[in-house]
């Protein structure tokens, strides 16, 4: 098969449906079993009569604390600390392991969708000290049967005459520097032209920076990926959204919930990983993103989302206390039946405001009084409701809108 990497990327529905139906009850009871912090937190549930919804959401500052506790890894591996192959250090601080095994992060189906092939020189421009994007590309392309070049970030002239003499193929670190690189090059007279493609993550792909990599014949695609997860989704020929990895789950919830949205609604990004080593469940990123609807007209079956599309973890703090967007879920709780909510920090001279925005068709000053009720009870602060008519807000996943001047 030449176009795809595997037979799985063009699965139908209900064969995906099935194999996930078979493998999460199985990863949920290696999690319990393997790792003592989920343990802990799934004693009462039995992983065979489970739902995704049901399982708990767990979170960076979940990770932060249970690492702090008991360190290296707060309990959220499946293996012990000399049976990782490696362990690196994201800021947080948060310690991943390196899972076992071959491309451990499975960055290759998404290289492969670049165009990278067997015997193709990567050009690896990320960092391989303290986190893993380094090694994150580099066991994607040796999956492949790549050499890889383990170039680092910086020393753009070196880069530049690294590249016209070893001839890569393929570059891969964040999208800006390969302009960085060839720009060096062409100020220094070299001849990088073996520079045909290139895998780009860890910042925001600009439409500028397409166009300059097209006029040069080059074709660059993205892909979204953690350090915690590995591989999330990314791009392929269509040029349409990413494609989520078949080894992983990806729901778009309500931010600050596990509330799942509906297609095309912009909400937090969670993912499930079927990773043996650290078997993260519902694993809450922390970013922006949502469903797009139907197939890449690639050929690939896979869920797609638009990309990441900004920050879900919108804290704010008010007169010394701080908001979450968990709160504002609470309080919306405690009214079942209305639209969107916003939480719309302003300042009045010197005071701190708060301003709660609420979708509904009900025009009830009973309404407004009981969730400002709600809200002080909440956060402890008093703030006033605003009644909004259903789809006034914009659909962008914000919870929270600190307006204040900065």
């Amino acid at each position: 098969m030449t176009d795809f990497y595997d037979d799985r990327e063009t699965r139908s529905a209900d064969q995906r449906t099935a194999e996930t139906a078979r493998r999460l009850p199985a990863q949920v009871a290696h999690a319990k079993r393997a790792a003592p912090a989920y343990a802990a937190l799934l004693a009462d549930l039995d992983p065979h009569e489970a739902s995704l919804a049901a399982l708990p959401v767990t979170r960076k500052s979940d990770l932060i604390a249970a690492q702090a506790e008991a360190p290296p890894f707060g309990g959220f591996t499946a293996l012990g600390l000399a049976d990782v192959p490696r362990v690196f250090a994201s800021p947080g601080p948060i310690h991943e392991p390196q899972g076992a095994g071959p491309d451990p992060w499975r960055y290759a189906r998404a290289l492969h969708a670049t165009g990278l092939r067997r015997g193709m020189l990567l050009h690896n421009c990320f960092a391989y000290h303290f986190t893993p994007a380094g090694m994150m590309l580099e066991e994607g392309a040796r999956a492949l049967g790549c050499p890889v070049f383990p170039a680092g970030p910086g020393s753009t002239e070196s880069q530049a005459r690294a590249a016209a003499h070893l001839r890569p193929s393929c570059y891969s670190g964040t999208p800006d520097f390969l302009k960085t690189i060839l720009e060096a090059g062409d100020a220094l007279g070299l001849d990088l032209s073996c520079l045909k493609l290139g895998h780009v993550t860890g910042g925001a792909y600009l439409p500028a920076l397409r166009s300059f990599y097209a006029a040069r014949g080059l074709t660059v695609r993205q892909s979204y990926g953690t350090a915690d997860l590995g591989l999330i989704a990314y791009e392929s020929e269509a040029g349409e959204g990413l494609i989520c990895d078949e080894d992983v789950l990806v729901e778009i919830v309500r931010p600050g919930t596990g509330e799942a949205l509906p297609e095309g609604e912009v909400g937090e990004v969670l993912v499930t990983t079927f990773s043996t080593t650290y078997p993260l469940l519902r694993f809450a990123t922390g970013d922006l993103s949502a469903v797009l609807p139907g197939a890449s007209p690639c050929g690939r079956t896979n869920t797609r989302i638009r990309g990441w599309m900004g920050r879900a973890d919108q804290a704010a703090k008010v007169r010394g206390l701080f908001v979450r967007p968990e709160q504002v879920a609470e309080v919306m709780r405690a009214h079942p039946g209305l639209g969107r909510a916003r939480l719309v920090i302003g300042l009045d001279e010197t005071r701190d405001t708060m301003l709660l925005r609420v979708e509904t068709s009900v025009r009830d000053a009973a309404l407004v009084q009981s969730l400002a009720a709600t809200l002080q009870s909440v956060m402890r602060l008093r703030g006033t409701v605003e009644l909004l008519e259903p789809g006034a807000l914009p659909n962008d996943g914000k919870v929270i809108d600190d307006t204040r001047p900065a």
